[in-house]
């Protein structure tokens, strides 16, 4: 069972800069699959980024591209998503997630695991 405790969230500025991580354990993170969701009151859970096991394949949210790169540290378990000029509508909440098979999806329902999620604030 994997299990997946990201971090990083707060409160910013538009135009600033900001980097949630996501620790991965109970696994073999290497050879997951790794994304970024996120979910905003009253909106549905949408795709933001994804990496494959290797880190040689990125997907993107068209609101993403740009402006938010996702990387991974196999050695240390970790995904990453590097956000900047960040704009109020990137708040959400932001959401971990991994799935065992090798493609890119950019659907919620394919991802098998979660994180508890990390609040993103960016005030005008």
């Amino acid at each position: 069972q994997v299990q997946l405790v990201e971090s990083g969230g707060g409160l910013v500025q538009a135009g600033d800069s900001l980097r949630l991580s996501c620790a991965a354990s109970g696994g073999t993170f290497g050879s997951l699959t790794m994304a970024w969701f996120r979910q905003a009151p009253g909106k549905e859970r949408e795709f933001v980024a994804g990496i494959s096991w290797s880190g040689g394949s990125t997907d993107y949210s068209d609101s993403a591209k740009g402006r938010f790169t996702i990387s991974r540290d196999n050695a240390k378990n970790t995904v990453f998503l590097q956000m900047s000029a960040m704009k109020p509508e990137d708040t959400a909440v932001y959401y971990c997630a991994a799935k065992s098979r090798s493609y890119l999806a950019t659907s919620y329902t394919l991802y098998n695991y979660w994180g508890q999620g990390t609040q993103v604030t960016v005030s005008s």
